[in-house]
């Protein structure tokens, strides 16, 4: 099998001539996030279904730890033994899914790291004398010498969190305090038991990303299980999910159960976190397949909805614009699953101006400028063919403008810089597709600042 880029430089510098001007890009080379996992599994059939989508990136993401939890839906049960069968499936398709990519951790490593949480409701499994192993093997694994970020991905209550924060507040230094709760990065499919807000009521330091509150319908996570119009929601259908996903992909696809009251509604607790080009997951506000939120007013760090210019009715939409690219993505990795490499589509890999990190290059320009673009070196593994796309992304940007690019689906381009555009920022995305069963897509994302 062919290996993989290399990616352990730390910090690569590119030099591009933009019409006989040098500008100075720079990309830090990606690095996985780590994460643990709070989960109320059994309470609905989507966090099986979403562990089944995890086990599938976790050569891509640094799992530290799973851990059962309870949630308004499951208030005095937690059910590890879930996690550990999901797990044992994982284990057997790990020897064909070495076959397409490296860094998917054994069977054993995985078990090792489910925890348990109390078995209580909220805020009476918060205080004194309520710690838990969940809760000390988040302590342990933020004092571990590493120094990224550690995301915390809820998928139900998050009360086990509660009290490790509790603990920490109680028994550490403020410096040591402070200097762990730095490092954590929460991601929760809205709230789902009463310390959420107690969290972000003490600890108004700590990034938080929240669909506020219960109501669900609105909430941007949505955006992953419910049929939006204008787009093709074929792929969250039950017979997609059952030709592409349950039936003929060995063990961990039949482990993926039937849809209830909507499919993975906690898989984009973790989606931001799958490196594509696109995703960047300290920046909520850029979006991606995890969706696109804003600072909570009065808040530096929490993280709630935010609607689309293309979709404003539509909170979920800043995820379901990109369901097709991601659906696709999990279906060649459930073939991965069962299938020789040369019988399953490989993701392409797509370079910027030379640059062959996924991290967002960063440019100064000045008004007028013209700036060349160029995906030269983007590559696909399985010599499929690859057709490129420039897609102006307004709305993580401060420019309200129009953008000119030239040669929309050309491997080169020309970006040409507003007259009025100083002092403002705007995205672009350079999108490349293969022609593989099922297509599937690649990201790089220039942010552009006008002086």
């Amino acid at each position: 099998m062919q290996k993989k880029k290399n990616r352990n430089s730390i910090f690569t510098i590119i030099l591009v001539t933009v019409l006989g001007c040098s500008q100075l890009l720079s990309a830090q080379v990606n690095q996985k996030d780590r994460v643990i996992i709070l989960t109320d599994i059994e309470a609905d059939p989507d966090d099986t279904q979403s562990l089944v989508r995890l086990f599938l990136y976790s050569n891509e993401i640094d799992i530290k730890g799973i851990v059962a939890t309870t949630s308004c839906w499951y208030q005095s049960r937690i059910n590890p033994e879930s996690i550990t069968k999901v797990i044992q499936a994982y284990g057997k398709v790990y020897p064909n899914l070495t076959k397409h990519a490296g860094g998917f951790p054994v069977e054993e490593t995985l078990q090792a790291l489910v925890k348990n949480g109390l078995p209580k409701y909220g805020m009476l499994g918060v205080g004194d004398g309520q710690d838990s192993e969940g809760s000390d093997w988040i302590i342990k694994t933020l004092e571990e010498k590493d120094d990224r970020p550690l995301w915390i991905s809820v998928w139900g209550g998050v009360n086990t969190l509660a009290q490790a924060l509790d603990k920490i507040q109680k028994t550490k230094s403020k410096k040591i305090a402070k200097k762990l709760i730095e490092k954590l990065r929460v991601y929760t499919i809205s709230d789902q038991d009463d310390s959420g807000i107690w969290i972000r009521n003490n600890f108004p330091d700590l990034f938080y990303i929240v669909s506020p509150g219960d109501h669900y319908g609105s909430a941007t996570w949505t955006g992953i299980n419910f049929a939006v119009d204008g787009i093709d929601n074929s792929e969250i259908s039950n017979s997609w999910i059952a030709e592409n996903i349950q039936k003929g992909h060995g063990p961990l696809g039949t482990e993926y159960p039937d849809v209830a009251w909507g499919v993975e509604g906690d898989t984009p607790a973790f989606l931001s976190l799958i490196p594509n080009g696109l995703n960047n997951s300290e920046h909520p506000e850029w979006g991606g397949w995890g969706g696109r939120l804003r600072k909570q007013p009065g808040s530096e760090k929490q993280w709630i909805d935010v609607a689309s210019n293309l979709n404003p009715d539509n909170l979920g939409y800043t995820i379901s614009r990109w369901a097709q690219a991601f659906q696709n993505d999990f279906q060649a990795r459930m073939d991965w699953c069962v299938t020789a490499f040369s019988e399953a589509n490989h993701p392409p890999h797509a370079v910027l101006n030379g640059d062959k990190s996924l991290k967002a290059l960063e440019i100064e320009v000045n008004p007028g400028q013209h700036i060349q673009l160029n995906a030269a070196g983007s590559t696909d593994i399985d010599g499929d063919q690859i057709s490129y796309e420039w897609r102006y992304y307004p709305e993580p940007g401060t420019y309200t403008g129009k953008i000119k690019i030239k040669n929309l689906d050309s491997m080169t381009t020309k970006l040409v810089i507003p007259e009025n555009a100083s002092g403002k920022t705007f995205h672009i995305l350079l999108v490349i597709k293969d022609n593989g069963t099922p297509h599937l897509t690649s990201y790089r994302r220039l942010v552009v600042h006008c002086q």
